[in-house]
């Protein structure tokens, strides 16, 4: 039987889902608002406690992901004009097609081995300095952010979801180890990195013109009020994300564990909105068939990719870039979806 809490929580899921696209504030502070729900959702589910609260305030440093951000976005203010001619330098060699290719290739690639953070914040960089208009880089940025998350599940170091659904599987019968997700679901996941690296060239277009490049450089960098801004940012929404996991762990302890695999692969894109982290800690055992742990991975690598909140590179580069919950999705909901219909057919059927 459904009860209150249950309906508290649906209603703070829809909110957190539909607010960003209808309420102009929300989207604008979307952290905050996030901040908010996360700290709602665990009041609803009565599951404060002193080691969740000092979780959600050391995780985002202690796990590297602000420090990064910060020490990033320095090295970038910095050594921007240096980068930009270095850009400018391969742009004169590569088209401009085959240079995007292979920034979304090796980044979703190397996410495993540097973290899917420092790729976004490698990835924000380079979009930032390449002679596109905005509706382009932000089509790009989308697209290079499903490389990043897939890419980043290949070990356990390049983000939380891998290193959970490691840590699960150690024992019997799996016994998983370093190369064990990369033997497992790298069948999907190289080759859809290689895909979104082929859809990134059709994205992307023209260089922009002399004037539009001179409009771009007019409105200046970032500052270091900016570079601080966004470590706050990202600070904040890391621990909006861990506090939403907490809060809905008992929606996800009650119903989403029983649910079959070929249904749990769809429901699993809720992780367009919740901390996939926390669903694969609640969702992976070593009781499970490997089959079905594969259905769950991928359904939740992918479906990160479609809104904001999915993912911390997704708002990594949509603070840096400027990219609406709006324009996000008109780019990453249509793709999201294709890249479920196309992975349903080949983890389930084929």
């Amino acid at each position: 039987m459904v009860s209150t809490v249950d309906m508290g929580l649906f209603g703070i899921f829809l909110l957190v889902l539909l607010c960003p696209f209808f309420i102009k504030k929300v989207e604008e502070q979307l952290e905050a608002f996030l901040f908010v729900m996360g700290v709602s959702a665990v009041t609803i589910a009565n599951a404060w406690h002193m080691e969740l609260v000092m979780e959600a305030i050391e995780e985002p440093i202690i796990k590297g992901i602000v420090p990064a951000v910060l020490v990033a976005g320095l090295i970038f203010y910095y050594g921007r004009s240096h980068a930009q001619r270095i850009m400018n330098v391969l742009l004169d060699k590569i088209p401009l097609k085959i240079l995007v290719f292979f920034v979304v290739v090796i980044l979703g690639l190397c996410a495993s081995l540097i973290t899917a953070i420092i790729a976004a914040l490698v990835l924000v960089e380079v979009v930032s300095l390449l002679p596109l208009d905005r509706k382009t880089k932000i089509n790009l940025t989308v697209v290079a952010c499903f490389s990043i998350g897939l890419g980043a599940a290949l070990t356990p170091v390049g983000e939380p979801l891998s290193t959970i659904a490691i840590t699960k599987l150690q024992g019997p019968p799996y016994h998983a180890g370093f190369t064990f997700l990369i033997d497992t679901i790298g069948m999907y996941i190289i080759p859809g990195v290689l895909a979104f690296g082929i859809l990134s060239t059709f994205v992307v277009g023209k260089k922009t013109t002399e004037k539009q490049m001179d409009d771009m450089v007019a409105k200046g960098g970032d500052t270091l009020r900016d570079v601080a801004m966004r470590g706050a940012k990202v600070y904040l929404f890391v621990m909006a994300l861990l506090l939403l996991g907490s809060g809905f762990k008992i929606i996800i302890d009650t119903y989403l564990i029983h649910v079959p695999s070929m249904v749990l692969y769809w429901v699993n894109m809720s992780s367009a909105v919740l901390d996939n982290a926390t669903l694969t800690a609640a969702e992976i055992g070593p009781s499970m068939h490997i089959d079905q742990i594969k259905a769950i991975l991928m359904g939740l690598l992918v479906s990160g990719g479609m809104l904001i909140p999915g993912n911390i590179p997704n708002i990594i580069c949509a603070n840096k870039i400027g990219i609406t919950s709006k324009e996000w999705a008109r780019t990453g909901v249509p793709i999201g979806l294709v890249t479920m219909l196309v992975y349903f057919g080949w983890v389930f059927y084929i």
